[in-house]
């Protein structure tokens, strides 16, 4: 059996990844979840005729939990003093002047489709607090570790306009294959948080009784709905039916096959590789059935001590997995549909420890992007000399998420009301990134 969603690395905090949330997911057919499948296609039909219409794009969003250092990934510097260049050394990839993490040479085969932030910064050293910052593009230290949440995610923001499900294959809007702190709906309400891939809410996506047995408790089900109607004056019974066939549909149809990389070819799936390659290709079936977003939370990039050393353990999957999704998407002609986000939490401080690692750093962050119709094939902002901070273009969160939020298709005034009745702004103060937009 493939184990998918396994990723359970802790920070130096003592903070577990997949213990920062705990959400309701989906249950099909009535499963006994917090949420059934019926209501959330109801809530993407109730979102599509308030009128929010958004482009047919995706977003896949690589998390790289722990604090991924900015020097070995994305900005080695090797012009900096020894104790401050990378200690990974570099590779020159297939952009004229261009270099990234040494440990990255398949990464830089593709880097033309690629673009690499070099300003991103928010200035939070706290694992709990940086992710919330980045995740959501807001600042707030009451939200570290396991705090409230008090502001929607992208995902969660995309789920709100699009509705919870995809009209016609019912694959999920915003789907979570690992969690990561902030990644929530907060006051958008729960039908548009994540669905989440492990636990109880994959199980509900397989049948547990036969397939015969299905169809006649749904003939069944019809019959008593045929009934009901015919003293129904509201029509209101003929809507819940509509949606409970879609619910039907997706356990039954293809949608739910897209959970299934074993129907990819042996070729395809040897390019992604094991482990995070198996989440990256799942990811793109998953973009292709008709989900708007996806999550996956890669931890370990937690590195006090032995950087280099600690790295060649992580890097590996990643250049790999990376790699074969970008030059997946274009082969199919998906890379202007999907945008793939590569960050973390914050930077490593850019001077090596005595301990040969790199300490929290987030006065400068790990950030790349690839496809989603924006321009790729360059590197965005200059960090100082010392690989300190920004010395052009600070990029912010709140940036990015009006970044994500542009490939997306929504618009930067996007407003949805608060529980108190207020039009409240989904980006406040960011704009998308000029350079990719």
């Amino acid at each position: 059996m493939l184990n998918l969603f396994g990723n359970n690395h802790r920070t130096c905090d003592g903070m577990n990844r997949r213990n920062f949330l705990s959400v309701g997911a989906l249950g099909a057919l009535g499963a006994t979840s917090m949420l059934t499948l019926p209501d959330l296609l109801r809530a993407r039909a109730e979102a599509q005729a308030q009128g929010v219409q958004t482009r047919d794009a995706s977003v896949v969003w690589l998390w790289l939990g722990g604090g991924a250092t900015h020097v070995e990934t994305f900005d080695p510097k090797m012009s900096a003093p020894e104790e401050f260049r990378s200690t990974v050394g570099a590779v020159q990839t297939n952009v004229s002047g261009v270099q990234i993490g040494g440990l990255f040479n398949r990464m830089g085969t593709v880097a033309n489709k690629m673009a690499f932030v070099r300003s991103f910064a928010h200035g939070s050293g706290s694992h709990g607090a940086g992710t919330y910052w980045v995740n959501t593009g807001y600042a707030s230290r009451a939200n570290e570790g396991q705090g409230v949440q008090a502001h929607p995610s992208s995902g969660s923001i995309l789920s709100r306009s699009r509705g919870a499900n995809h009209p016609r294959t019912g694959m999920p809007t915003y789907i979570r294959l690992n969690p990561i702190t902030g990644d929530g709906a907060a006051w958008l309400g729960r039908s548009y948080e994540p669905f989440a891939t492990s636990g109880q809410a994959r199980l509900n996506m397989e049948p547990q009784v036969t397939v015969e047995r299905l169809q006649d408790r749904r003939t069944m089900q019809e019959a008593f709905d045929t009934v009901n109607r015919q003293v129904d004056s509201t029509g209101m019974l003929e809507g819940i039916d509509q949606f409970g066939r879609q619910a039907y549909e997706l356990v039954q149809g293809n949608a739910r096959q897209a959970f299934d990389i074993t129907r990819e070819n042996a070729r395809t799936r040897e390019q992604y590789g094991r482990g995070l390659g198996e989440q990256m290709l799942l990811a793109r079936r998953l973009c292709e059935a008709g989900c708007g977003f996806v999550t996956i939370n890669y931890g370990g990039w937690d590195m006090h001590g032995q950087i280099a050393n600690a790295l060649r353990q992580r890097c590996g999957q990643v250049d790999q997995a990376v790699s074969a999704f970008v030059n997946d998407t274009v082969e199919r002609g998906l890379d202007r549909n999907i945008l793939l986000v590569i960050s973390g939490e914050f930077g490593r401080t850019p001077r090596i420890n005595r301990n040969a690692g790199r300490d929290h750093w987030g006065s400068l962050c790990t950030l790349a992007l690839a496809g989603g119709g924006l321009r790729m094939g360059q590197t965005v902002g200059e960090s100082s000399s010392k690989v300190e901070r920004p010395h052009s273009a600070p990029i912010s969160p709140t940036d990015l998420k009006a970044t994500v939020l542009h490939a997306l298709g929504l618009p930067a005034d996007l407003q949805f009301n608060s529980p108190i009745g207020r039009p409240t702004y989904m980006i406040e103060g960011g704009r998308a990134i000029r350079e990719l937009v």
